[in-house]
C-alpha cells in the first residue's frame, strides 16, 4: 500500500531545505523557520499543538513554536524528515497517512508558491489525486461552511462535484484538479489554478473572503 504521507513529507522537506530558513511562506506572516517548527511542534507536543484549534491555549502554542523555531534549522528539518516520536500520537499505525497527506500537501505549497504568481501545478500520480480529491469531500464543509458567503461547487475536469456553503442562491463554480481545490479550500486560492464562473457580484464577494486568483486561467 503507498503511504502518501511520507512522500510527501519528503517532498515538503525538500522545498524547505532549498528555501532556507528565512523565507516567506503562504502561511500568514509565518517564514519557513517558523513552519518547520509548526511541524515538528504538532508532532512532538500535543499539549502545544492543541492551540491551533482552541483558541483559548493559542498563546501557549505560539510560545512553544518560538522556542522550536529558535533550534538550529537544521536540527527542525532532521526532527521532521525522522517523523513522529514513538509514543507521539502521529506515530500510530495508520495515523501519519489519515493526519499528515493533506497538512504536508498544502504546506509544502505554501513554501513553492510563497512569491510571484501562482506555480503551475505538478503532476500528481493519480492514486494521490484521488485521495486528496476524497479528502477535500470530507473536509470542505467544515473548511469553507464558516467562511464562504456564497454557496459554492466545486468541481474536478472530469465533473464530480462537492458543495459548500448554506446559501441557496449566488452559486459560484469552482473548477480544478484536486491539489488546486484543496488549496482553495485552505485558504490559498489566491495562489491556486482554478477557473471561477458565476454571478459577478457573488465572484467579487467570494474574492473578498476567501481568496480568489487575480484572473482565472
Amino acid at each position: 500500500m503507498s503511504n502518501h504521507a511520507q512522500g510527501q513529507r519528503a517532498r515538503l522537506a525538500e522545498l524547505l531545505t532549498a528555501a532556507g530558513p528565512d523565507s516567506p511562506t503562504l502561511c500568514g506572516g509565518w517564514l519557513t523557520r517558523d513552519l518547520a517548527a509548526h511541524l515538528v511542534m504538532r508532532e512532538a507536543r500535543p499539549d502545544a499543538a492543541a492551540g491551533i484549534v482552541l483558541p483559548a491555549l493559542a498563546g501557549h502554542t505560539e510560545r512553544v513554536q518560538a522556542r522550536y523555531a529558535a533550534l538550529p534549522y537544521e536540527e527542525l528539518l532532521r526532527r521532521f524528515r525522522e517523523g513522529p516520536p514513538r509514543w507521539s500520537a502521529f506515530a500510530l499505525p495508520g495515523a501519519d497517512e489519515a493526519a499528515n497527506v493533506v497538512e504536508y500537501f498544502v504546506h509544502a505549497e505554501d513554501v513553492r508558491r510563497a512569491s510571484g504568481a501562482p506555480a503551475e501545478p505538478l503532476p500528481l500520480d493519480p492514486a494521490l489525486g484521488e485521495l486528496l480529491w476524497q479528502r477535500l469531500r470530507l473536509t470542505v464543509r467544515m473548511e469553507l461552511n464558516r467562511r464562504t458567503p456564497v454557496r459554492l461547487v466545486l468541481s474536478l475536469p472530469d465533473g464530480r462535484n462537492v458543495v459548500a456553503g448554506q446559501k441557496l442562491v449566488g452559486t459560484v463554480r469552482v473548477v480544478g484538479e484536486p491539489g488546486e481545490l484543496l488549496l482553495f479550500a485552505f485558504g490559498r486560492g489566491a495562489r491556486a489554478r482554478v477557473a471561477v464562473s458565476g454571478p459577478q457580484d457573488e465572484v467579487a464577494l467570494l474574492r473578498g473572503t476567501v481568496g480568489l486568483p487575480a484572473v482565472s486561467p
